[in-house]
Order: C-alpha cells, then sequence, then structure tokens
C-alpha cells in the first residue's frame, strides 16, 4: 500500500442526513417528492447531477440542461447553509486522517463540491493532511464511473518526487455501493465504512468495518498487500 484516497460524505462527515433533506426540499419545489428511504436505497454515492437527474427520471420529468443546472445550484445553496448548523463528523475520523497523512500521500475523491469539502474539512482542521482532493467540478462521469478515483490518484502522482503509485498500491474508503465499483473499477482495493449501508451491501469490498474509529491501518495493509 502506498497511498489512501478517501470518499468524503459518509466517510468522514456525516452529512448524508443533510444532503437528503437539501435534495427533498429542491425536487418539493417541482412536485416531486423523495422519501427518506428512497435518498438511501438509490441516490446514495451520485453527485447532485447524478441525483437529480435520477430524480427526474423517475418521475418521468424531462431534463433540460437549465432545469438541471437550476435544481444544482438551488440544492448546492441549501446544503451549505445546514452545514453550517448541523456538522457532525464520525467518531475517530481526525485521527484516522491523521495516522494515515503521516504515514502515506492521502486524497478525497468525491461526489461533493469543492466549496463543501473544503468548509468541512477547514472546520474540523484536517484540510491540509491531504494533498489532493478531487471534487464533483473536476470530473465528466461521477461514481460508479472510475474517473474521481483516476483523478485522484493522478493527483498525488503529480506531486510524488519517487516512482508513480500503481491503482493496485491504492486503499479507497468507501461507504456505497457506486463508490465501491467506482474504486474497484480504478483498480484499488476497497476498505467500506458501514455508516451508511448494511454490511450485506457492501459485500463488494475488499473489507469492511463498522468504522474508522475501530480501523488499524496498518492491519488493514498487512491483510490486504501481504508479503
Amino acid at each position: 500500500m502506498r497511498a489512501v484516497i478517501f470518499d468524503f460524505d459518509g466517510v468522514i462527515a456525516d452529512t448524508e442526513p443533510l444532503h437528503f433533506e437539501s435534495l427533498r426540499r429542491t425536487l418539493a419545489d417541482i412536485q416531486i417528492i423523495l422519501t427518506e428511504a428512497d435518498y438511501y436505497a438509490d441516490y446514495l454515492g451520485f453527485d447532485d447531477r447524478g441525483c437529480i437527474l435520477e430524480a427526474l427520471r423517475i418521475n418521468r420529468r424531462p431534463a433540460s440542461p437549465s432545469l438541471v443546472e437550476d435544481l444544482m445550484v438551488k440544492k448546492a445553496a441549501a446544503y451549505l447553509t445546514s452545514i453550517n448548523d448541523h456538522l457532525v463528523i464520525f467518531p475517530g475520523v481526525r485521527e484516522f486522517v491523521e495516522e494515515a497523512a503521516a504515514a502515506y500521500p492521502i486524497a478525497i475523491a468525491s461526489g461533493a463540491l469543492r466549496p463543501e469539502i473544503e468548509l468541512v474539512l477547514e472546520q474540523i482542521g484536517i484540510r491540509k493532511a491531504f494533498r489532493h482532493i478531487t471534487s464533483a467540478e473536476d470530473v465528466t462521469c461521477g461514481k460508479p464511473n472510475p474517473e474521481p478515483f483516476l483523478q485522484a490518484l493522478a493527483g498525488l502522482n503529480r506531486r510524488q518526487s519517487a516512482a508513480p503509485i500503481a491503482p493496485d498500491a491504492c486503499l479507497a474508503i468507501e461507504d456505497s455501493r457506486p463508490g465501491i465499483q467506482a474504486a474497484r473499477s480504478a483498480g484499488m482495493k476497497v476498505l467500506a465504512i458501514a455508516n451508511t449501508h448494511t454490511l450485506q451491501d457492501l459485500h463488494e469490498a475488499d473489507a469492511i468495518s463498522y468504522s474508522l474509529g475501530e480501523t488499524r491501518l496498518e492491519e488493514l495493509r498487512t491483510r490486504l498487500w501481504p508479503t
């Protein structure tokens, strides 16, 4: 193992309830009802564009570019307003990130918008730990496409003076099925954190943990990259 790439929502920050509520309110403006059960079953792991396109498809609404962009702007504004009042970090995240950064180059590959990511990382004091961030604005195709993880790895390699890091030397940390599929398609090993899905839902990962707080990075490295 030579690098660690983190998902953001659902792994570092407990922001999925805020994303759900912001998306629910945005869709309600155009008379689309989104339930919490549907959000966690069908929308988790997609970026804002993917969520909105899926909602329009399911409800048989035309997805004009202007409508999609308008809904994305409204959803992002609602989310940024709520995150200042409701930020919750998962237990053990700060310690795990600091431990990982001390041993490996680390990055983020997320479907969240860059201002959302930067705001949270600055609030909890771990922004400087990450050498690179790939956000929704940086990719053409979001998860489950591997592009976010490959972009993040390329960002780390641009800052490497040693030999380039290969995908199979990366540990990706995810909490959703689309995220796991993206990381595996990129050729990376995947640790799934059961913050938002059941263990059964995460079976495609190489390893599963209930939380980063109870995950031992070097034990994981020894298990997934045996010498």
